[in-house]
């Protein structure tokens, strides 16, 4: 059987930690499996599994994944695109969320697929347009904007 774009792995769990600072429980990307550099365009997956810790105070009983840490696996996301970009030494830091639309809840069991698009990055910031996907339905959309700051100055 032939892979699928969505199946392959471009860089794995410890990969990412390699790249962003970001570690448990708030490391909030499990891999990318898309990158384009020239399109500015990565896709990065985050398996929801039932043993999150919020989930015993979010909506106990109900449990759904909480929309602020949807953003922030976006901007994740998109730090790992800035970062393959060539702004290693710098880390991109959240200024601004606009056109934040919340389609459908997620659940436990849910695989987000974070289609992340560069519209602007520099070295002193920019903004990203994303969409988070749950099989073939829109999860979430969002643009972000972010500065860049100096990895030392932090």
């Amino acid at each position: 059987m032939a892979e699928r774009p969505l199946d392959r792995t471009v860089f794995s769990a410890k990969e990412i930690e390699k790249i962003l600072p970001h570690r448990y429980p708030f490391l909030m990307v499990d891999r990318i499996v898309h990158i384009d550099l020239e399109a500015n365009e990565i896709i990065g997956v985050k398996n929801v599994t039932v043993n999150e810790p919020f989930f015993q105070g979010h909506f106990p009983g109900v449990p759904i994944f909480p929309g602020v840490l949807i953003l922030e696996a976006i901007a994740q996301t998109g730090g790992i695109l800035v970062h393959q970009k060539g702004y290693d030494k710098k880390i991109a830091v959240l200024l601004n969320v606009t056109a934040a639309k919340f389609r459908r809840p997620v659940t436990p069991g849910d695989v987000l697929h974070l289609h992340v698009q560069g519209l602007h990055i520099s070295g002193n910031g920019g903004k990203i347009k994303a969409k988070v996907m749950i099989g073939d339905q829109l999860a979430v959309e969002a643009e972000l904007s972010f500065a860049m700051v100096d990895k030392e100055k932090l």
